[in-house]
């Protein structure tokens, strides 16, 4: 009830924008966000998921999105009884999970690298070291418009 009044928990602080926005369908990625002085590096659990099965993009300039889709399991031979089917086997396919990411104004979205390792996919998001223009901009005021 607080996320709908005050936005999504992770948000930096209650007046900025949103910095990370969520969609789950079936299994949640888990995610660690660490940043270094050159990086910001992205961590999922995706056990299961083969880097085929795993989509990362940029969106709208600045949107990290990541998706997976599990393939399909199938039974092997017709003799094969199922009892029991929560890891998304049995002809089903498995979980899918996709997470959105705005990130910050100073990184490099054209060198962002990603592997998977192990059921973890990381992703570096370099950071741009060149001092961006101010934003502030002064308005001239005059006593007649």
């Amino acid at each position: 009830m607080a996320d709908g009044l005050f936005g999504h928990p992770f948000t930096r602080f209650l007046w900025s924008p949103p910095v990370f926005r969520e969609r789950w369908s079936g299994s949640t990625a888990l995610m660690d966000w660490l940043e270094s002085p050159t990086a910001h590096i992205f961590k999922f659990n995706v056990p299961g998921f083969r880097k085929e099965e795993i989509k990362v993009q940029i969106e709208e300039g600045n949107i990290l999105q990541i998706k997976g889709e599990g393939g399909k399991e199938e039974a092997n031979g017709k003799d094969i009884v199922w009892h029991v089917a929560e890891r998304g086997t049995a002809g089903k396919s498995l979980p899918e999970f996709s997470r959105e990411i705005e990130l910050p104004d100073n990184v490099k979205v054209d060198q962002i690298k990603a592997q998977v390792e192990n059921g973890v996919l990381t992703i570096l998001v370099p950071k741009d070291a060149t001092p961006k223009p101010s934003r502030v901009r002064n308005i001239n005021i005059t006593s007649k418009l």
